[in-house]
């Protein structure tokens, strides 16, 4: 007497659940990607809550700033792209500060701030200079490329988002329209 083998599975049934799993497994990755921008890009339009301690020891918050139009740039001394962009963004704040642009220049949690102070010192920085803990990176979005830049308006929405260098004739563009409401 044989045991009876269990027949496979056909091969059209095998073929049509492969299918169904690669859609299902497509409608996952889909609902998962646009759940991740929405709570990225969605959350990022308002200016997070964050605080910044000043090298002088003062403490500025965004809500402090709420009704300026001001550029948060995330920085670092040994970061070569921000000390290439810096001698500009001097000269954007110097030529917006009349219209009341305000500046914060955040120095990443890893620089030292005895090479903060000196450069802040030894540049004439003109604008606010800060130290972060990791703290205001991480409420922007878990910041981590250096230099990063948020442009943000009077009613606190970030306006733009530049990685690197921005191209400065766009920046001020977009600072003499949001300057100007």
């Amino acid at each position: 007497m044989t045991a009876a083998s269990p027949t496979p599975p056909s091969a059209p049934n095998t073929r049509r659940m492969s299918a169904i799993y690669r859609i299902a497994a497509v409608l996952i990755v889909g609902a998962v990607a646009i759940a991740g921008y929405f709570a990225f890009f969605g959350s990022q339009q308002r200016v997070p809550d964050a605080t910044f301690t000043l090298l002088s020891g003062q403490k500025i918050s965004t809500a402090d700033l709420k009704g300026k139009v001001y550029l948060v740039n995330f920085w670092a001394t040994s970061c070569e792209t921000c000390m290439h962009e810096m001698p500009q963004m001097v000269q954007t704040y110097n030529r917006f500060k009349g219209e009341g642009l305000e500046f914060v220049a955040v120095a990443m949690n890893y620089d030292a701030p005895v090479y903060v102070a000196n450069y802040a010192q030894t540049r004439n920085l003109p604008f606010k200079v800060a130290m972060d803990d990791g703290s205001a990176a991480k409420q922007f979005g878990n910041v981590q490329l250096t230099p990063t830049t948020f442009v943000i308006d009077r009613n606190g929405k970030i306006l733009k988002r530049y990685v690197g260098e921005p191209q400065f004739s766009e920046l001020d563009q977009l600072l003499q329209k949001a300057l100007a409401t």
